[in-house]
């Protein structure tokens, strides 16, 4: 089953609240997680394994660094599932 953009996004905020310490409320798609909301590296890693987890998909390493927004996360996850 696919997933929609706004319920990837939810739980996308919830992850990164939990992991990060960000407010839920202050994460956007056009949000970069490094500059942003200051997810390093390792912090990364427990918000990508945790959306496998979530989301039922595989987010393949060498994707990783392609996920630089929620945005980009948020549609990669989506077509993922599709």
């Amino acid at each position: 089953m696919a997933l929609s953009q706004a319920d990837v996004l939810a739980g996308i905020k919830e992850i990164v609240e939990e992991v990060a310490g960000i407010p839920a409320a202050t994460i956007e798609m056009d949000k970069n997680f490094t500059d942003d909301l200051d997810v390093d590296s390792l912090s990364m890693v427990e918000v990508v394994v945790a959306a496998e987890e979530r989301f039922g998909v595989k987010i393949p390493d060498d994707k990783v660094s392609d996920l630089v927004t929620v945005g980009d996360a948020v549609n990669f996850i989506v077509s993922a599932s599709a």
